[in-house]
């Protein structure tokens, strides 16, 4: 693949850095475009808007963390590929979260608090295991990961065909709207998205990876900062721009979703493309976001009882400010 940089020259620093940014433009670009185009051809099929908000939506929003990690794997980066993740669902849980929560106060439901966060705690569990056997995550490995992730998408389909009769009637009268799209712009669409997804993530990883080299930075940092805030970019708009509007749902929703597709599905498809090997560095920021995840499993239960308050967002917050230094500086 032909590179500006090669042209703005190898050691112009500047150069690279756009190329980042172009890439992290294109992650988000094509985020949208595919999450858009895919909702619109479900519902044209009137599949129900709760089905398509609990999976294509989750889903699109970590497609940049999926085309990061990917790309990383098959250019035997695993660091970054390993990295991507653990930062990026890091940032989901104490930045994003934490910021949303300051914006408003999130409430938690019953499933929330007694399925979907435990959920998450354990396949994270899982996710650390599979690292720590085998000195990395295998091809068979990465299938049972995706399993998983199936599992998933089964149960959260299941949930929501519970309520379809609630949303019946909304999309009845959505019918008629949707329809007037046409189905071939939808998919082309789609076909953007997965291309601008493709080339994004070269441009940050190869270019990521320049840099490091550039500044003896290693891998494994880059990772866990630069591309786990930029690839996290989607879930911040959206959880954010959610807490603006009081909907703690998708809120929490979103940052639960995605940091349950980032471990099973993204780690599981990079796996089977390019089995991951590991490196015990990571074993502490696993450990960070496990504790992060029981730290939130508990709020529910303690006072303020059934709400993440705005108190709880700013102690997320310090925490990640103060995580990402000892990244820097330890």
């Amino acid at each position: 693949m032909l590179y500006l940089w090669v042209f703005l020259g190898s050691e112009f620093m500047i150069g690279w850095i756009l190329l980042i940014i172009l890439g992290f433009v294109l992650l988000i670009l094509g985020a949208n475009f595919l999450v858009d185009g895919a909702s619109k051809i479900a519902k044209i099929f009137h599949i129900p808007e709760i089905i398509i908000g609990l999976t294509i939506v989750s889903i699109g929003t970590s497609m940049p963390e999926l085309f990061v990690s990917v790309t990383s794997a098959m250019e035997n980066y695993s660091d970054m590929a390993i990295g991507n993740v653990v930062g990026s669902n890091i940032c989901n849980l104490f930045l994003i979260l934490g910021l949303s929560s300051i914006i408003r106060s999130i409430k938690f439901k019953k499933e929330t608090s007694f399925i979907d966060i435990p959920m998450c705690l354990f396949f994270s569990a899982i996710f650390w295991i599979f690292c720590n056997t085998g000195g990395g995550v295998s091809r068979i490995e990465g299938l049972g990961l995706i399993f998983l992730f199936l599992i998933f998408i089964g149960y959260t389909v299941f949930m929501s065909i519970r309520g379809m009769n609630m949303v019946a009637s909304e999309n009845k009268k959505n019918t008629m709207q949707v329809s007037k799209f046409s189905f071939f712009q939808n998919v082309l669409l789609v076909i953007i998205g997965i291309v601008a997804l493709k080339y994004g993530g070269d441009f940050v990883v190869d270019n990521a990876v320049l840099i490091a080299k550039k500044f003896n930075i290693s891998e494994a940092i880059i990772s866990l900062t630069i591309l786990a805030v930029g690839t996290s970019l989607p879930e911040l708009v959206t959880s954010v721009a959610a807490a603006f509007k009081g909907n703690s749902d998708i809120a929490i929703g979103n940052i639960i979703g995605s940091n349950i597709f980032n471990v099973l599905l993204i780690i599981g498809v990079a796996a089977v493309i390019s089995p991951i090997s590991y490196n015990s560095l990571y074993n502490l920021n696993i450990g960070i976001l496990l504790f992060g995840t029981v730290l939130l499993a508990l709020f529910p239960f303690i006072k303020p009882k059934d709400e993440m308050s705005r108190f709880n967002g700013i102690i997320f917050v310090i925490l990640y400010g103060t995580y990402m230094g000892l990244l820097f500086f330890r």
